[in-house]
């Protein structure tokens, strides 16, 4: 494949079209937003656009001012050194977590394991099947961790979709054994409500912790009831995982009524997702401290005692952000950036029609002490670069490069590729590389792009819900510092002290 870098001189333009069809409309009315897929095992359908913005991606790429389809461009000071296409896994890939010199990548269908030792050629170590759908995944020590969100038939590998009103029905945690990598072994699932969508690690010296982020419960699911107001929480124990267990389900958003003290999103706050869970966690071990992204709720809390989590400040967007993602915390703890996922992962909000604060970064800044801590909102980032109608694209998965004095992060934007950028200063954030590959389609919205970006040990690894797992090399005398750093293991949802 050759790698072009291709300057981008012009404001692209695209989106008018879109907007006089009633596309922000329709994304600001639009039922909660879920990862895409969710639920399910399968890719999202293609979406028809319309002719003329069929027309207009087309003239677009004519012109130059986005790449023709699947062609890679990128700043100058990105390299892209491999990519491994999809192999016996065809579903959606989704995240990544690294260990050594292994990259452990999740897929709707199971998950795969590389060796990355030469990051220019990874090799395929091993493939698991284990449907079930979105395969969040992390590790740590000799144990592999995978949520299931679809509905399956029972809590094995060989397991079939089933309808959720059904009691029989199972979703929940998966764990496995990784001491022989080319031979995981399945060794315990915990049933939790409403699934797992994500989870989170907080390892201690003996156990680990599970947080696991769930939502949309509903009367008529057996297993997954209003109000689903907090998270579950699951202990293993490291020399006995066969005893994994749930050990509670803290309440993060207290309140009267059938839904809990959430964001009550429609018809009050037109357009933003009522909370009724999480969405995705992010904690802070070395600080005690974690940062959830609650649907239509951003909130900080205390994880001292891990099995009863404490929550300090709790703030709300109603009028940029649609549904609360994910979240990371800089390396002083004293910022978090809130991603939202408008559209849910599978809309073209990179565009003109929907502006810059919407399917952006928030960017907190934490002030004051102790339970006194509050979330302050400085400003938004997004891509500068306008996509095609066609391409599903809007804030996704990302981590920290760790720089000392320096915030700077690396992140997913779906068919929006890989960006790079600088938030030093909470209220100026800006870009500072990018990848990324035309649309897979002119003519309808097809699902794909980076879902994960992370930085590890010196290089930047996606990957690609269509494409495959792509490495990347970033040559800027801004993040060379990070080369120096480097991690026995790596779970972004689980923040390191880099520099401790």
């Amino acid at each position: 494949m050759i790698l072009l870098s291709v300057p981008r001189t012009r404001r692209r333009r695209l989106g008018i079209a879109a907007a006089a069809g009633g596309l922000l409309a329709a994304l600001l009315t639009a039922a909660p937003a879920a990862a895409i897929p969710d639920p399910g095992d399968s890719p999202a359908d293609r979406k028809e656009v319309s002719r003329s913005d069929q027309a207009e991606a087309r003239e677009a790429i004519e012109s130059g001012e986005i790449p023709g389809q699947d062609e890679v461009v990128h700043s100058d000071n990105i390299r892209h050194v491999a990519n491994i296409p999809k192999d016996a896994l065809p579903g959606t890939n989704s995240d990544l977590a690294f260990q050594g010199r292994y990259a452990f990548a999740g897929n709707y269908d199971g998950f795969r394991i590389f060796d990355i030792s030469d990051p220019k050629a990874p090799k395929t170590v091993a493939q698991v099947l284990c449907p079930g759908s979105q395969n969040d995944i992390s590790v740590s020590g000799d144990l592999l961790f995978l949520s299931t969100d679809s509905s399956r038939s029972d809590s094995s590998c060989n397991s079939t979709t089933q309808p959720t009103t059904e009691k029989s029905s199972w979703e929940g945690m998966k764990v496995f054994d990784i001491s022989d990598k080319r031979n995981p072994r399945y060794v315990a699932a915990v049933e939790t409500a409403c699934g797992s969508h994500t989870h989170t690690l907080v390892p201690e010296r003996g156990n680990v912790y599970i947080y696991v982020s769930s939502y949309s419960p509903n009367a008529a699911y057996p297993d997954c009831q209003p109000p689903h107001d907090g998270i579950s929480v699951i202990k293993v124990p490291r020399h006995a995982p066969e005893k994994a267990a749930l050990v509670g389900f803290p309440v993060l958003f207290p309140g009267e009524g059938p839904d809990g003290g959430g964001n009550p999103g429609a018809p009050t706050n037109p357009g933003v997702s009522k909370t009724t869970g999480c969405h995705d966690i992010t904690v802070l071990p070395s600080k005690d401290l974690a940062a959830g992204a609650c649907m239509g709720d951003g909130i900080l809390f205390s994880i001292e005692d891990p099995e009863h989590p404490k929550v300090i400040d709790r703030v709300q967007d109603n009028v940029n952000f649609a549904f609360w993602h994910s979240a990371t915390f800089n390396q002083k703890a004293n910022k978090v950036v809130f991603t939202d996922e408008l559209g849910g992962g599978g809309a073209a909000t990179c565009n003109e029609a929907i502006g810059p604060n919407r399917g952006a970064d928030g960017i907190y800044d934490i002030v004051g002490k102790g339970d006194r801590r509050e979330l302050v909102f400085r400003s938004y980032f997004k891509i500068p670069r306008h996509q095609a109608d066609t391409e599903n694209c809007v804030a996704h998965n990302g981590s920290l490069i760790p720089v000392k004095g320096k915030d700077l992060m690396v992140q997913a934007w779906y068919q929006g590729g890989v960006s790079v950028w600088d938030f030093t200063d909470s209220s100026k954030p800006k870009e500072i590389a990018y990848f990324e590959r035309g649309p897979l389609s002119t003519d309808r919205v097809a699902t794909g792009g980076s879902w994960s970006a992370y930085y590890y040990n010196g290089y930047i690894y996606s990957n690609d819900i269509a494409k495959g797992f792509d490495v990347l090399k970033i040559d800027d005398r801004r993040t060379d510092p990070a080369r120096r750093v480097h991690m026995r293991e790596l779970n972004v949802q689980t923040q390191p002290d880099y520099f401790d």
